[in-house]
């Protein structure tokens, strides 16, 4: 039996037989529906849980959950990536098209690493090409992964510092989560910021990466006093032992509303909260479980 995280767009539509000429529907309700979260909270999934699928199954997914806000990540294409370094203006102008047909704003986007292994200005023109396709499809920040080699780590973070104006006048912030190598703790995010010491680049918190690469020792409820007054937006993930972060957020081991109340302690009292991972399964498993994580976030600010 063919994997079904392995389908094409061509593949599950051909499945579907005629029932596909009425998929379009779910989402325009989805669409139409309030955007989630309980006011100055917005609630959106990255296409990440959809990997094995093309762009168009992973935003129809998202709608038809219920999500107005698409968080934009890896996905089944040549790059693996929504959008990077490497996107064309046009590639980028077909995403717009794509989110503009179900109504999806973009709260982020993970665009993949940047070519300082080149040098400086080599990075800073990928990053400004990053900072334009991001632009073009209307997302509101741009999330770095960082670097774990550290004979990059200047050159990477001082590219960031060149083109933080560049992104405002964009309309576009910038940040870095904790990510593994260098930048794999609150503690490690909060001074690489400050060492680039520009308004729009912050913290992207992700609690469940805490765990992952401290091997489920370090607490992220701890971890997160360190990015005090940083944060402007989290990736929500989940955790299980020893190494699992594919995992539906409230069914692990991430304490969520005291991760929430110790960052709201610190400044973060609203903004994006973006679900990234869920636990893995077939489209009418994932569509469950994404709407399940969507009632779990709601609830949790509600």
């Amino acid at each position: 039996m063919a994997d079904p995280r392995r389908q094409t767009r061509r593949d599950v539509l051909a499945r579907a037989g005629a029932a596909a000429l009425g998929a379009a529907l779910p989402a325009c309700r989805a669409a139409a529906a309030p955007a989630g979260g309980s006011g100055r909270w917005t609630v959106g999934i990255y296409t990440r849980p959809w990997d094995a699928f093309e762009l168009p199954v992973a935003l129809d997914a998202i709608a038809e959950a219920g999500f107005r806000h698409a968080g934009l990540m890896t996905i089944q294409s040549k790059r693996r990536l929504v959008i990077s370094a490497a996107t064309t203006p046009e590639e980028a102008g077909r995403v717009a098209d794509e989110l503009k047909r179900r109504g999806l704003s973009v709260p982020s986007v993970y665009g993949g690493d940047i070519a300082v292994a080149k040098g400086l200005q080599a990075g800073i023109d990928d990053l400004r090409r990053l900072i334009d396709r991001c632009a073009a499809v209307g997302a509101r920040n741009l999330l770095m992964g960082g670097t774990g080699d550290a004979t990059l780590q200047s050159n990477y973070y001082k590219a960031i510092a060149e083109c933080c104006d560049y992104a405002a006048e964009k309309g576009l912030g910038l940040s870095v989560k904790p990510h593994g190598g260098l930048n794999a703790t609150g503690a490690q995010c909060r001074d690489l910021v400050k060492g680039v010491a520009k308004s729009n680049f912050g913290v992207w918190y992700d609690p469940g990466n805490i765990l992952y690469y401290s091997n489920g020792t370090q607490d992220p409820v701890a971890d997160a006093a360190d990015v005090d007054g940083l944060v402007v937006g989290m990736s929500v993930k989940d955790f299980l032992p020893p190494k699992n972060v594919a995992v539906t957020p409230g069914t692990g081991q991430v304490d969520f509303p005291a991760v929430l109340k110790r960052l709201r302690q610190g400044g973060f009292t609203g903004g994006p909260l973006v679900i990234e991972c869920l636990a893995p399964g077939d489209l009418p498993a994932l569509l469950a479980a994404a709407r399940q994580a969507k009632r779990f976030v709601e609830e949790l600010v509600a």
